[in-house]
C-alpha cells in the first residue's frame, strides 16, 4: 500500500474549537461551522409539462446513475413523472428512505428524481461543490442520521427533512475548501487505482482456479493420459479409461417443483424445517440464517423436496439461472423451495455414480454453465426444463478417480480461496484507509495547504 500512497500526513492547523459537530468534533479556529440550511437550500422544482423524461437513481456505490442503470432493486419508476422533482448538475441528491446507507450523492445530470428524493442546491457560488460532495460521501456524516430518521425497520425509515436542514457542517472558506478538494482527488485517484489492481488479481485469481477445475473434471489430473473421442463435438476428447457418454437422466435423480401447494408467507414459523431457495446462498455459500421456517407437517407434505447432504441444487430459472449450491451440511430438517432443481446421484449396485463434490466441480464449469444458458427457453423469463437438463450429456470417470480429483480441487481451491481473501483484506484496508484521510481533510484534523 505504501508503493502506492504517501502515508497520512499529520500536519495540523495551529488551534481548533469545538465544532458542536457530532460527527467531526474539533475543526479549525478559522473554520465557521454553520447549519445546512445556510449552505444549500431545496429545490422542489417539479417535472410539469414533462420537461425531462431522464429518471435518475442514487445507489450507494455509483451515486447518482440513470435509472436504467441500476438494475432490478429498489422501486419501480412511475409513469406520473410530472410528479417528479427535476435535478440539475451539482446538485445534492438524497433518498430519505436510505440515506443511513449511503444512498446520497451529487448529480452531473439534468433529469427528475421520485418524491422520496430530497434534492439541495448550493446558496452561493462561494462553495466549492465537491468539497460538500466528499463530506456527503463520508461514512461518519452519512451514518450519524440516523438519529434524525423515523420509522419501524432501521434501513428504511425516514429522514425528517427539518431536521436534517439543522445540522452543522463544516465550513471553511473557498480557497481551503478548493486546496482539500484538489488534495483529496489526487489521493483518492490513487487509492482506487490500488484498489482497482487489487480487484482485477481476484478476477484473474478466480479466472485460474476455473481453468484449473475444468481442466480436471474434463481431462483429470495425469497429462500423458490417452484421450478417446466423447461422442459429442463441444465436448471433444475424454481419458481413455473414463465411462463411456450417458446423459444426466440416467445417473442423477432429478427432482423439481413449480410451488409449495399455496404456501404463503403468512404460514413462516419462528422455528421449524429451513425452507431453502435461491436468495439463501451466493457464491456457493448457504447462508442458512436467513430461511424461512415451516412447520414440521408442511415439510412432510413433499418428501421429494426434503434436502440431504450431498444434494447439489441449481436455479433453473430467471437472472440467476445456473447458480448453484452444495448441501454439505444441514442446521436440521430442511427443504427445497420454488425455482430450484435438485440433483441426487443414482447407483448401480450400491455404488453411486458419482461423489456430489465431483459433480459440484463438474457443474461449475464453462460446459454445463453454457449448456443451462443456452437451453434456456421464455421471451421474457428465461428458464431450463428438467427434461432439458436430464439430458445433458456427460462422460465420468470412476469413483475412485473422481475422489482424487475431488481431493486435489479442495487443496487447490483452498489455496486461491487463502489469497482471494488476502487481498480482499487489502482492498478493506484501502477502503478504510480512503475514508479516514476524507474524514480528516474536511474536517481539518489534517492540514493540506
Amino acid at each position: 500500500m505504501e508503493k502506492v500512497i504517501d502515508k497520512l500526513k499529520v500536519e495540523k492547523y495551529s488551534s481548533y474549537k469545538d465544532s458542536g459537530i457530532e460527527w467531526s468534533g474539533l475543526v479549525p479556529e478559522n473554520w465557521e461551522a454553520l447549519p445546512i440550511r445556510a449552505i444549500f437550500e431545496e429545490r422542489n422544482e417539479k417535472n410539469e409539462g414533462r420537461k425531462t423524461d431522464y429518471i435518475l437513481s442514487v445507489t450507494k456505490d455509483r451515486g447518482v446513475i440513470p435509472y436504467d442503470e441500476k438494475g432490478a432493486i429498489g422501486n419501480n419508476k412511475s409513469e406520473d413523472i410530472e410528479r417528479y422533482k427535476l435535478v440539475y448538475p451539482n446538485d445534492f441528491v438524497i433518498n430519505k428512505m436510505n440515506v443511513v446507507i449511503g444512498s446520497l450523492g451529487m448529480s452531473k445530470y439534468f433529469g427528475a428524481f421520485s418524491q422520496v428524493y430530497l434534492v439541495y442546491k448550493p446558496r452561493t457560488s462561494q462553495i466549492n461543490i465537491n468539497y460538500y460532495s466528499y463530506i456527503f460521501s463520508n461514512p461518519s456524516f452519512y451514518k450519524s442520521l440516523i438519529k434524525y430518521c423515523t420509522g419501524i425497520m432501521e434501513l428504511r425509515e425516514s429522514l425528517n427533512k427539518e431536521d436534517f436542514k439543522k445540522l452543522i457542517l463544516p465550513f471553511p472558506d473557498y480557497q481551503t475548501q478548493t486546496a482539500i478538494v484538489e488534495y483529496l482527488d489526487r489521493k483518492t485517484v490513487l487509492i482506487n487505482q490500488a484498489i482497482g489492481i487489487k480487484q482485477k488479481q481476484i478476477e484473474l485469481l478466480k479466472e485460474r482456479r476455473q481453468i484449473l477445475i475444468h481442466k480436471a473434471v474434463t481431462r483429470g489430473l495425469n497429462p500423458s493420459v490417452k484421450m478417446k473421442d466423447s461422442g459429442v463435438e463441444w465436448i471433444g476428447e475424454v481419458p481413455e479409461g473414463w465411462e463411456a457418454l450417458t446423459k444426466m437422466k440416467y445417473i442423477s435423480s432429478l427432482k423439481g417443483r413449480q410451488g409449495w401447494q399455496g404456501l404463503k408467507v403468512g404460514e413462516y414459523k419462528e422455528e421449524g424445517p429451513h425452507v431453502l431457495s435461491s436468495a439463501h446462498f451466493n457464491n456457493y455459500l448457504i447462508d442458512w440464517d436467513k430461511c424461512p421456517r415451516v412447520s414440521i407437517e408442511r415439510y412432510f407434505m413433499d418428501k421429494h423436496i426434503q434436502l440431504n447432504i450431498g444434494d447439489i441444487l441449481l436455479m433453473k430459472d430467471g437472472a440467476n439461472m445456473g447458480k448453484l449450491a452444495l448441501i454439505d451440511d444441514l442446521p436440521g430438517l430442511a427443504c427445497l423451495n420454488s425455482h430450484l432443481l435438485l440433483f441426487r446421484s443414482l447407483g448401480k449396485n450400491g455404488i453411486p455414480y458419482y461423489t456430489p463434490k465431483f459433480m459440484f466441480y463438474h457443474m461449475m464449469c464453462h460446459e454445463f454453465q453454457d449448456y443451462v444458458k443456452v437451453n434456456g427457453t421464455g421471451s421474457t423469463f428465461l428458464g431450463i426444463s428438467q427434461e432439458s437438463i436430464g439430458n445433458y450429456p456427460i462422460c465420468l470417470p470412476l469413483i475412485e478417480e473422481q475422489k482424487l480429483i475431488t481431493e486435489f480441487l479442495d487443496k487447490k481451491s483452498s489455496e486461491f480461496d487463502k489469497i482471494i481473501s488476502f487481498k480482499k483484506q487489502e482492498i478493506e484496508k484501502l477502503k478504510e484507509y480512503k475514508a479516514t484521510l476524507i474524514n480528516s481533510a474536511v474536517t481539518g484534523k489534517i492540514k493540506v495547504c
